[in-house]
């Protein structure tokens, strides 16, 4: 697997964790919208794209299985939202 494409679009706004929202795509055939990039006590961290339950928890709609993909992802988003936000 292979990430063939990352978009990031800033966000950032006064007083949010929030700075920006992310796409991938994989092997240029698989899409995954809506990873959001959040500032964390200990720095940036990205959120897969979650879906409230019914008992007003938050439940992963896709996500990494294995820490070497998370870390994968997270490392070209972090490195694409860095650009983008130089820019």
């Amino acid at each position: 697997m292979k990430i063939t494409s990352v978009n990031v679009r800033i966000t950032e706004k006064e007083d949010s964790r929030m700075k920006g929202i992310a796409s991938i795509l994989l092997d240029d055939c698989f899409a995954i919208h809506d990873i959001r990039i959040i500032e964390g006590d200990n720095g940036l961290f990205i959120a897969m794209p979650s879906r409230k339950t019914a008992t007003g928890g938050y439940r992963d709609i896709a996500h990494p299985i294995t820490p070497e993909c998370r870390k994968m992802f997270e490392d070209a988003i972090l490195e694409a939202y860095e650009k983008e936000k130089a820019e």
